[in-house]
């Protein structure tokens, strides 16, 4: 189960990484990719603690390698580990955009914002040779339809002209996840994913283009990354962002094990006292899956971040969480596909 998260372990690629250390030795642990045929691609939620009902996730498993990514138990009901296999082992589906075609054309289907790469990153380092998010924006892009992205990754770049031009019709907005400031704990947090000063570089070019972005500072973990709060709603303030979000750690499943592993590892000095406020904003458990509290926590540290995120928003001038304007589905335009040939009882002659 042990993760990928040594920084001797990362790959080579234009992440913003060579202006902090230089570059990066190849990964010996080498990234698989399972092309899969997906039966369906949008995922629906009635999670009152969600502000989007309806998902798309082009592929399972995550190459960013985040410690603490709360999707990593999803490959176990694939046979595989959620440490090493969730990041190594990556399932493309290939068909997502004619699935996505194919739902859109559907005379029951209603619009409603479709929120990208929400479970694992869209702009992950396959997508350079897949593409499969940029087709499924030109998808969207054509019918008109809202759609909202959530990345760490600088690639949300290369989709901008797409991007720009549903954000003038109030049709797209993006999310830029910043966890620190810190470089150093970025790399064994979220080896794999853009540096921080690059996805801040993210953001400015982003909002540059038009494009509605807000900052997510997700997850807070206490006296890990939770002291640069403030500095992150600052700096992404300052780069362009309108909207900053949070949510604390959480640690469902084998998620637990695989945190508080790279935690002895690497902060054994607070490792303890970490693991302390975590079970006091859960009640006492590592975790709590009730959804009243299981994104801000509770109790009266709970209470003490989201005084310090409120402050610092309004300071910043910053909008909180779910204060983005509603984008439009009034414009959507339903596909038109063509029409399936039928099979006939008599044969071809030719």
């Amino acid at each position: 189960m042990q993760g990928r998260y040594e920084t001797e372990q990362r790959e080579d690629f234009d992440d913003g990484w060579a202006g902090e250390d230089g570059p990066l030795d190849p990964a010996p642990v080498r990234t698989i990719v399972t092309e899969e045929q997906a039966k369906s691609i949008l995922s629906r939620n009635a999670s009152p603690d969600l502000p989007f009902d309806v998902s798309l996730n082009p592929y399972r498993g995550c190459e960013h390698g985040c410690i603490y990514c709360f999707a990593r138990p999803t490959h176990s009901y694939l046979g595989l580990s959620p440490g090493l296999d969730f990041e190594s082992r990556i399932f493309a589906k290939v068909n997502a955009p004619q699935l996505l075609l194919r739902e859109l054309a559907k005379p029951s289907y209603v619009p409603a914002t479709i929120a990208i790469g929400v479970n694992t990153d869209a702009y992950q380092p396959c997508e350079r040779e897949f593409g499969l998010t940029r087709r499924i924006l030109q998808v969207l892009h054509d019918c008109e339809h809202p759609l909202a992205l959530i990345t760490k990754s600088s690639l949300i770049e290369r989709d901008i002209d797409l991007l720009a031009a549903m954000a003038a019709k109030n049709q797209a907005v993006a999310a830029v996840t910043i966890t620190t400031l810190d470089p150093a704990i970025a790399r064994t947090l979220e080896p794999r994913a853009a540096a921080p000063a690059r996805r801040l570089r993210t953001i400015r070019t982003l909002a540059e283009a038009g494009i509605p972005v807000s900052v997510s500072i997700a997850p807070l973990i206490p006296f890990i990354n939770e002291p640069d709060l403030e500095r992150i709603i600052e700096a992404a303030a300052e780069a362009g962002a309108v909207c900053a979000n949070y949510i604390v750690l959480r640690l469902p499943w084998e998620v637990n094990p695989l945190f508080q592993d790279w935690l002895n590892a690497h902060f054994p000095d607070r490792a303890k006292r970490v693991m302390n406020h975590i079970r006091e904003m859960r009640g006492g458990a590592d975790y709590n899956a009730d959804f009243a509290t299981r994104m801000r926590g509770e109790g009266i540290w709970a209470d003490f971040l989201r005084q310090r995120y409120k402050k610092a928003t309004a300071r910043c001038g910053l909008v909180q969480r779910g204060a983005f304007s509603k984008l439009d589905n009034s414009q959507f335009r339903r596909p038109q596909l063509p029409l399936e040939r039928k099979p006939t009882p008599q044969m071809d002659l030719f």
